[in-house]
């Protein structure tokens, strides 16, 4: 992909912005910036790029941006309906995620991973069972450092393990994952998407121009998934915590078993998952598949996973107050991934919910909340949406604070229960992500 001397306007400043300049400079594109934000953040960013003598144009948000501009490289979470976006479509102007321009200038073979729920985990999880195996490895992506930062290095690794977003697959063309994994597609982002279908329309992205060389990975307790399967032209390999499948892994008695992947099938001991909640048995079982694809041998893969604990603020044991268990899941910013962490204890539960809504269907929580849920806290910018959806099913009270709510939950919770921040949402009500929200969570805790 030819980008000498190019006029490319990247929109958004954050770190996958700088490091798109960076590359582009590299290349010797004409690079011009502009961010609907406005503020020190921006001015630093700017202040930052050129420092490094990166000539960037940064130019006002408006249609003027788009003069004379040849491509639009947009930040991941500058939604499809973005203004710019809207106009460049209309005047013909090619767009590239970050992740596009990425997969064009990559050498080693691709391993990526998508997902609503579980994608940090898997990713992780098969990045350090390829390390433990004596493989040279990058792991980033939607995690830690952008891909188009690591295609500016020498390219030696054996493989790349990437995170992607359903922001990054939107606007993707030519992009190919030798092995590519779509743990689950419930309900996110529909503010971003606009419904659904396109929310998984543009997740199964990840799959596109895949061939018979290449593996597909699926979870086969999700329908639809099944019925993607066969329009796909990859070696299909699922994944499945009820059922037996002919190809792929699933959960039989004590084991996993793995059919169809070679001539003999191949038994996993289920002990060696030392993470809780079924949904990580599925995080699991991903990873595994992926990492024989990459040549890793049933006992490395068994060696690493008997030892991995799992991320922060992934349902994370926080600390006993006076018989009191309490789990950061700040992670855990959709419906389905409270469904999940509620579905991990057997004791009666104190949920933590709130933050800024992003449309979530709280809906589906009902008979989960009336089944582990002794007492109900909402907090934040959404705690009255979400109340007039769940609110009342049990015992519920309401904080407008994080802090309050954790009050809340202390003056509530008895000897024997478990308090679980997982929120539901997104955090910037409060908090500038998900990790701030969970420190700040922990340190509350620590202080009862």
């Amino acid at each position: 992909m030819a980008l000498t001397a190019k006029n490319i306007l990247i929109i958004g400043l954050g770190k996958t912005g700088i490091a798109t300049a960076r590359f582009l400079a590299k290349q010797r594109a004409r690079i011009v910036a502009t961010d609907q934000n406005t503020g020190a953040e921006i001015d630093d960013a700017l202040h930052e790029i050129r420092n490094e003598d990166i000539p960037v144009h940064a130019t006002a948000y408006d249609h003027h941006a788009l003069d004379h501009i040849d491509m639009v490289i947009p930040s991941p979470g500058v939604p499809p309906y973005d203004p710019l976006l809207v106009e460049a479509l209309r005047q013909g102007i090619p767009i590239h995620s970050e992740l596009e321009i990425a997969s064009r200038f990559l050498k080693p073979p691709m391993v990526a991973i998508t997902g609503t729920n579980g994608k940090t985990t898997t990713t992780t999880l098969v990045g350090q069972i390829l390390k433990d195996a004596g493989k040279r490895v990058f792991v980033g992506g939607n995690i830690g450092i952008p891909l188009i930062q690591y295609c500016d290095s020498h390219q030696k690794e054996d493989f790349v393990i990437v995170e992607v977003s359903s922001f990054q697959l939107q606007w993707v063309s030519t992009f190919r994952a030798r092995c590519a994994v779509l743990l689950n597609a419930a309900p996110d982002h529909l503010n971003y998407h606009g419904s659904l279908a396109s929310y998984r329309e543009t997740k199964e992205r990840i799959f596109l121009n895949q061939d018979e060389k290449d593996l597909a990975i699926l979870n086969a307790d999700e329908e639809h998934f099944l019925n993607l399967s066969k329009r796909l032209p990859a070696k299909t390999l699922f994944f499945s915590s009820t059922r037996k499948v002919e190809r792929g892994l699933s959960v039989q008695n004590e084991g996993l078993i793995l059919s169809g992947f070679g001539a003999h099938d191949e038994i996993y001991p289920r002990e060696m998952i030392k993470l809780p909640g079924l949904h990580n048995a599925e995080n699991v079982m991903a990873a595994v598949m992926a990492s024989r694809m990459c040549g890793c041998l049933p006992e490395q893969i068994v060696g690493t996973i008997s030892n991995f604990r799992g991320l922060p603020h992934r349902i994370e044991f926080v600390g006993e107050k006076r018989d009191v268990a309490y789990y950061d899941d700040s992670k855990g910013t959709n419906a389905a991934a409270v469904a999940r962490a509620l579905e991990t204890f057997q004791r009666p539960v104190v949920l933590l919910v709130g933050g800024r809504d992003k449309d979530g269907n709280f809906e589906i929580l009902q008979s989960l909340i009336r089944k582990h849920v002794k007492t109900l806290i909402l907090f934040g910018e959404a705690r009255n949406t979400i109340k007039e959806k769940i609110g009342g099913l049990v015992e519920t009270g309401t904080s407008p604070s994080l802090e309050g709510a954790v009050e809340e939950a202390r003056r509530r919770a008895q000897a024997g229960d478990v308090v679980l921040l997982s929120p539901g949402c997104a955090s910037f009500d409060e908090f500038a992500d998900y990790r701030e929200r969970g420190e700040f969570f922990q340190t509350l805790v620590r202080k009862l």
